[in-house]
């Protein structure tokens, strides 16, 4: 046999490996295992295993000209450079639906943990609740949550490209395992959620043409609105947060930047999260704006009490006045936007929600603080708020609110799961039979 008849052979081999390595990849609901409640949506899995079984026919096509090719090649020096650069470009194809594999494979691995998948389940109840708003999004994808070591969040948004190609079919978030703490969780979880929302809306190209419209476009814009403008899409998911869980995305955001001077106070352009300093600032300014009440203020002057502008350097303390003084110009335009996904309603107007003003939580917590786990489980997003104004008021221990947000998250992945409501009296005595939760992620 000369080279470049065995030379093609090998190629014909290592191929027929490939299309074996990918007939032996079963679905994932083959694969993990984990209790029926801490299972992602039927939607979301039917969305994923779509994707996958798309990529796998597709690649068996591949697979199949590249072998129906080959078999037509004479065995000539320049066929075997052809072929081998043909299989090159397979391999990458391969390698890509590997990567979507593992992707997935890599958030429903943690469902088979004991405490946390269901733990994750429930989020995945919430975040869907956080993306839902009456008139907004008709048309949410499917979300799912894992837990990860680090200090932030990220979601890899629906839609959005896949490495190697491909687009995503659900929202992937992932949640930082030191923020699974009371209503911390909320927080970091809605902000995730406003990313997607804003790109669904639209949100950061309105409030770019905006600007443009403000400001013209035959100049840039003055340096401070230059800086809102680069951090507008972290402004936004903070902004989403605010008004679905109030106070509770504050201070949870406070909990997340409180970090050595030199990180709070450091303004970096190149960064698309606005610095901590200022960041807090704009999200109490949001608050109140949505939700107008005296607490912001206080809020805003503690953090200015652990932060002093006294520490700063005189460089520092001129650019935050300047964003400082602009905050409620900036904000007055951001909710007065207007995308075209809203019908002609303003943002502000569309994410102002009255059951979530303060006085409105503490009127839901004085009727539900009795028996909260099952007064609150309809809603998952309104709970969260609800608990959150409540310990920031004083009216609930971090202790107890833990114990509670860890039975709302068992309830909403057991209602995903079985075919009656949250609420109903059959849950609530499947749950009462249950050890509760909040030791999981100890």
């Amino acid at each position: 046999m000369d080279a470049c008849t065995q030379a093609l052979r090998l190629l014909e081999q290592e191929v027929h490996g490939i299309r074996a390595r990918l007939d032996a990849q079963l679905p994932y609901a083959l694969q993990m295992p984990m209790v029926p409640a801490a299972n992602v949506s039927d939607a979301a899995m039917a969305a994923i295993e779509q994707h996958m079984q798309a990529a796998r026919r597709q690649l068996r096509l591949r697979i199949a000209h590249f072998l129906r090719r080959l078999r037509q090649m004479q065995p000539t020096p320049r066929n075997v450079a052809d072929a081998q650069h043909r299989y090159a470009l397979l391999k990458l194809y391969f390698h890509a639906a590997l990567t979507h594999f593992e992707i997935f494979a890599e958030v429903l691995t943690q469902r088979s943990q004991h405490g946390t998948g269901v733990w994750l389940s429930g989020l995945d109840v919430a975040a869907q609740d956080g993306l839902r708003q009456p008139g907004l999004l008709q048309d949410v994808p499917p979300v799912i949550c894992y837990v990860e070591r680090g200090h932030g969040g990220a979601i890899r948004r629906a839609r959005t490209r896949l490495p190697g190609g491909g687009n995503n079919p659900v929202s992937v978030i992932r949640m930082p395992r030191e923020r699974m703490v009371g209503t911390g969780i909320a927080a970091s979880l809605f902000h995730e959620v406003g990313h997607q929302a804003a790109a669904l809306l639209g949100l950061v190209n309105a409030f770019k043409r905006a600007l443009q419209q403000r400001f013209g476009s035959s100049q840039p814009p003055p340096p401070v609105w230059q800086a809102w403008d680069r951090w507008i899409s972290e402004i936004l998911a903070d902004l989403w947060a605010v008004s679905r869980v109030g106070i509770a995305a504050t201070c949870g955001l406070m909990s997340v930047v409180s970090l050595p001077r030199a990180f709070v106070l450091r303004i970096n352009l190149d960064d698309p999260h606005p610095a901590p300093w200022i960041r807090v600032k704009l999200s109490l300014a949001m608050g109140n704006a949505l939700y107008p009440h005296p607490q912001w203020a206080r809020l805003a002057h503690i953090w200015e009490l652990q932060y002093p502008r006294s520490q700063m350097s005189d460089k520092q303390r001129q650019t935050f006045a300047q964003l400082d003084q602009s905050i409620g110009e900036f904000i007055h335009m951001l909710l007065a936007v207007s995308p075209p996904a809203l019908s002609g309603h303003s943002l502000g107007a569309a994410l102002r929600l009255p059951d979530r003003h303060p006085h409105a939580l503490l009127a839901r917590w004085q009727t539900v603080r009795a028996r909260p786990q099952q007064m609150l489980a309809d809603t998952p997003t309104l709970a969260f708020a609800v608990l959150g104004q409540a310990r920031f008021s004083g009216l609930l221990p971090a202790s107890q609110e833990l114990q509670v947000i860890a039975e709302l998250l068992q309830r909403w992945a057991l209602a995903g799961y079985l075919p009656w409501r949250a609420g109903s009296k059959e849950l609530s005595v499947v749950l009462n039979q249950r050890r509760p939760l909040a030791a999981a992620f100890a």
